[in-house]
């Protein structure tokens, strides 16, 4: 029973499983295919002719596109479901995908990437809708802590996959051969997924819904959600140095061989990983004890602490084992900061699930873009790299302050407590 009386909807298991583990697939393919670039920079320079400045804003149009859509895929998730929002844009950034292969200028790279960041725009807020739709509120810390340490494994298993497909292959054909997965995704997605549990009838789903909370005003959700969003900004800014920059980082500053770039980078997204379930497992514990006001400020609060000390630590780094294990750090740090942050804004949401996700997306891809074209920008003003790494740690320092002020387990819970299904009945 739910704190006002009513049943809580209760999916399932195996069903609810079903749905993390297909969204952790996805995860997993998104990222794969999103730091393919990153990992194929020397190899689409030199095609392509492309300076480092280029190349950063090559990164840059990715999350350009990202940016601008996440409010229209969160919308998009809300009005038509995840089912047919999750496939159609699957299925659009696959091709995307594929296409960046048969890049013939610089112009054609930027305006594929563009579009690639647009179509992969909806994978999060639709992804967001799935769960709330599907899981209840003690169980959506570790559900999302599932869908982003996918993320984490795909970045990181990226970097040693394009290397060998571009040994074995040539980078265009390897972004063809990435597309297929994508492809064979949606088509099982479709198939398989539905966009509420059917293991009862509607009419028995609407009874079981309080006739309040389930969306809030939206004056409300102004502070909440502004600092929701200051937050991601902070840790995008932090996370996207591993998806951009950091393999050509360490190849550069520690002159090392692509293959062994590709190795240490692994580290650091691995280790990410499992950060994920760190967090979604404390915020789901926290949750459930009498701490439950704190289950998301404090896994981000240390999450961020852990981060700025990290990138802290980079800049004092003299040898690539201590150089990694820095940025390690600072992306268990800034991964620990993104399962509460998604929570948080399913617990204020309600049935705007999916463009509160995507609102908040939306800042951290800004923030992301932000980062992509700081490193280069700011190592070419000051000589160093430093200046950026300095940068990201007080972004991250802003972002534990934001936290202190979040709280979204108060007269909000009661949205959280019950999964939204209003719009799709």
């Amino acid at each position: 029973m739910s704190e006002i009386g009513h049943p809580i909807l209760r999916p399932a298991n195996l069903r609810g499983y079903g749905v993390v583990l297909a969204l952790f697939i996805l995860s997993l393919i998104t990222y794969i295919d999103r730091t393919s670039v990153s990992t194929a920079k020397d190899a689409i320079s030199a095609a392509l002719q492309l300076s480092d400045r280029a190349m950063g804003i090559v990164f840059s149009a990715f999350a350009l596109g990202y940016a601008a859509m996440q409010l229209p895929a969160g919308w998009l998730a809300d009005r038509f479901g995840p089912r047919a929002t999750l496939t159609g844009a699957v299925g659009l950034w696959s091709v995307l995908t594929a296409l960046t292969g048969i890049a013939w200028s610089y112009h054609s790279l930027l305006a594929i990437r563009l579009l690639f960041g647009a179509g992969e725009a909806a994978v999060f807020p639709g992804s967001a809708r799935a769960i709330r739709s599907w899981l209840k509120a003690e169980q959506r810390g570790r559900a999302n802590g599932a869908l982003f340490a996918g993320s984490r494994l795909g970045a990181a298993f990226s970097y040693p996959l394009l290397v060998w497909m571009m040994t074995v292959w040539s980078w265009r054909f390897a972004f063809f051969l990435l597309g297929l997965g994508g492809l064979v995704w949606a088509a099982g997605w479709w198939i398989w997924f539905r966009d509420v549990p059917s293991d009862r009838p509607l009419q028995a789903l609407v009874e079981t819904l309080p006739s309040s909370n389930i969306v809030a005003p939206i004056g409300s959700l102004r502070v909440p959600l502004s600092l929701a969003m200051a937050q991601y900004f902070a840790s995008n800014f932090t996370n996207f140095i591993c998806l951009s920059w950091m393999l050509p980082y360490l190849k550069t500053q520690y002159q090392l061989s692509s293959s062994h770039a590709a190795v240490y980078s692994m580290a650091p997204l691995l280790l990410g990983a499992t950060a994920q379930g760190v967090s979604g497992g404390m915020v789901d514990r926290m949750y459930a004890s009498r701490l439950r006001p704190w289950s998301r400020r404090v896994p981000a609060m240390i999450g961020f602490s852990l981060a700025a000390a990290g990138l802290v630590g980079v800049t004092r780094a003299h040898t690539v084992g201590i150089a990694v294990l820095a940025f390690t750090i600072a992306i268990f740090g800034s991964d620990m900061t993104v399962s509460p942050s998604w929570v948080f804004c399913s617990d204020i949401a309600g049935a705007r699930t999916g463009r509160l996700t995507g609102a908040m997306n939306m800042f951290g891809s800004i923030g992301a873009l932000v980062s992509a074209n700081a490193f280069p920008f700011l190592q070419q003003r000051t000589g160093t790299s430093s200046a950026y790494f300095w940068l990201a740690a007080l972004l991250d320092a802003a972002g534990i302050l934001c936290w202190w002020k979040m709280s979204s387990i108060t007269s909000r819970s009661l949205a959280a407590e019950t999964p939204y299904l209003t719009e799709a009945l």
